[in-house]
């Protein structure tokens, strides 16, 4: 049986400017600082629907951002995609909406532009939520062997292949999903393929589709885990709080990884939940009252 969650709240729609194109926002209404959602790849925000009315009904204002190239922002052609153009992203939704505290929540690859918002605009940070992300160089640090592919400059042409055959990428997709259920209990099976499956096949059937930012994101990889380890002597200095909140059954992004950046932080929690890779669709109910309790 799939996690159940009420209806999604009421939300505004917005259309930020950036880069000859708009970012897709939707705006929950609420108080205190706004959680700001970044997703990572292949998905867009809609990775955090179980995790939304469990905030907005304790009153707090949620603001889910989807990256230009994903989801329903625009995906221009000859765009160039890049993980400081995922910082401008985040720092143009928040001027735009005028939102004077917020809390960056970054899942998978949204951690790194939620950790550098931090870094870069501390006063209008209250705290970062960080889950199963990655940041700098963490020993023990496993990619998936789909995003390993993409990353890998030697094998671009193999790469492109699998894009240009919809059939071939579909089966890329399906493989690294099996993959990536592994450690989850039965019912946390089915909800991530009834629940996570559509996001992530929505993003690549729709057109034009998410699979140039994709391919573009990933073969940046190494190189942005390269710039933030160069970073890290910041990090050591923020004094924003800093809460990781992972699932321990991840076979990538282990909870050695977040150990890793806990020890790197001056003000890190470590919340480790018996959930997979996206801990707020497998553990909606727990990662909400560990939120709730961050100002």
């Amino acid at each position: 049986m799939a996690t159940t969650s009420p209806p999604l709240p009421q939300f505004v729609e917005h259309r930020v400017k950036r880069n000859g194109g708009s970012v897709y926002v939707r705006d929950f209404a609420g108080t205190g600082p706004a959680f700001v959602l970044l997703h990572g790849f292949p998905d867009d925000s809609h990775i955090y629907d179980l995790l939304i009315p469990r905030l907005v009904s304790a009153g707090r204002r949620v603001v889910a951002v989807d990256f230009l190239g994903f989801g329903g922002s625009d995906k221009l052609v000859g765009a160039q995609y890049s993980f400081p153009q995922q910082l401008g992203d985040l720092e143009a939704v928040v001027e735009a909406l005028a939102i004077e505290q917020i809390i960056p929540v970054g899942h998978d690859a949204g951690g790194p532009a939620a950790i550098n918002f931090s870094l870069k605009h501390p006063d209008l940070t209250s705290a970062v939520v960080v889950m199963n992300a990655f940041y700098g160089d963490a020993p023990g640090l496993r990619v998936p062997e789909l995003i390993e592919l993409f990353a890998n400059r030697n094998l671009r042409k193999l790469a492109t292949h699998f894009l240009q055959s919809p059939q071939q990428f579909a089966w890329l997709i399906d493989f690294q999903r099996n993959l990536l259920q592994h450690g989850l209990t039965d019912e946390q099976k089915v909800n991530y393929f009834e629940f996570l499956g559509p996001v992530i096949d929505n993003n690549f059937r729709q057109q034009p589709s998410a699979a140039v930012a994709f391919a573009q994101m990933t073969s940046q990889l190494h190189e942005e885990v390269a710039a933030n380890t160069a970073r890290i002597v910041d990090l050591r200095r923020s004094a924003v709080p800093l809460h990781l909140v992972w699932g321990n059954a991840d076979p990538y992004l282990h909870l050695s990884v977040a150990q890793n950046i806990q020890s790197q932080a001056k003000n890190a929690s470590l919340h480790a939940l018996d959930a997979g890779h996206w801990p707020q669709i497998d553990a909606a109910d727990e990662v909400a009252q560990i939120m709730l309790g961050v100002r």
